[in-house]
């Protein structure tokens, strides 16, 4: 099976985002995916923010990208674009740091009126970094989300249903991918 890098780029511990991603990668790890979660938010903000390609933690973040064979890639919108740490972070790694990779977008938001950020803000980003194949995306609103005080996530019925069709359609284009790169 393939390896997937689930990347949150919510700068919140406490996020619904990454509460989200981490739910749906249980789903990848129970269809046989080796998961690698990476939180943005854990890495040295004087690396992002300096721009310090050097820094170990962006050159680990980098290894991560390149080792992987898909990328789950979350966010929440802000002002009808993808987050700043997230953006630091995709700055900062080669140019074509995608290439050959099947890619998942997701975003969470206040409203629908963020739903089209996937498309017109992070896909074409995610498209300018070489990905072989950006499967369709999906915009959670944040009333659909619950967190539990114990922690656990509650996701709207309809909503999880959504989430879970987009995953195995994503879990299948990672295991189309091998046969697709030999025929080529």
């Amino acid at each position: 099976m393939a390896t997937v890098l689930s990347v949150s780029g919510s700068p919140f511990a406490s996020s619904r985002t990454g509460r989200l991603l981490r739910h749906l990668d249980q789903r990848l790890i129970a269809q046989g995916h080796e998961v690698i979660p990476l939180d943005v938010r854990t890495v040295p903000a004087e690396a992002l923010l300096g721009a310090d390609f050097r820094h170990p933690a962006i050159a680990e973040a980098a290894e991560l990208f390149a080792r992987a064979d898909g990328v789950l890639i979350g966010t929440p919108i802000y002002k009808a674009s993808y987050s700043g740490v997230l953006k630091a972070l995709l700055d900062l790694l080669p140019q074509y740091a995608l290439t050959g990779k099947t890619v998942l977008p997701l975003a969470t938001g206040g409203s629908s009126a963020h739903v089209l950020a996937i498309d017109y803000a992070l896909r074409p980003v995610l498209n300018s970094m070489g990905a072989a194949h950006i499967v369709q995306g999906w915009f959670t609103l944040d009333k659909d989300i619950t967190v539990g005080e114990d922690g656990s996530l509650t996701v709207a019925p309809p909503t999880a249903e959504a989430l879970g069709h987009v995953v195995d359609q994503f879990s299948a284009a990672l295991d189309r991918a091998p046969a697709l790169a030999a025929a080529s």
